[in-house]
């Protein structure tokens, strides 16, 4: 280890695909590599509710009593 810059250097994991569809390999990637995220699934249910639930502030329309633009009069 002589060069000095050597000791100082990461890499990227591997990745699969190229151009827009380009990602990481998820073979590759481990503890090591800063992937492991242990609360994945609690932080996803806390953003987007329990599996199943419905949202109904993605899509006002179908919200009970609401009515479509079509419906209302508005061309």
């Amino acid at each position: 280890m002589n060069d000095p810059l050597e000791r100082a250097t990461s890499s990227a994991p591997p990745t699969l695909g190229e151009g827009c569809v380009r990602r990481y390999d998820p073979a590759a990637l481990d503890d090591e590599s800063g992937s492991e995220f242990a609360e994945a699934a609690a932080l996803w249910q806390r953003l987007h509710g329990p599996p199943g639930a419905t949202d109904e502030r993605a899509d006002p329309a179908a919200a009970p009593g609401s009515q479509s633009q079509a419906g209302r009069g508005i061309d």
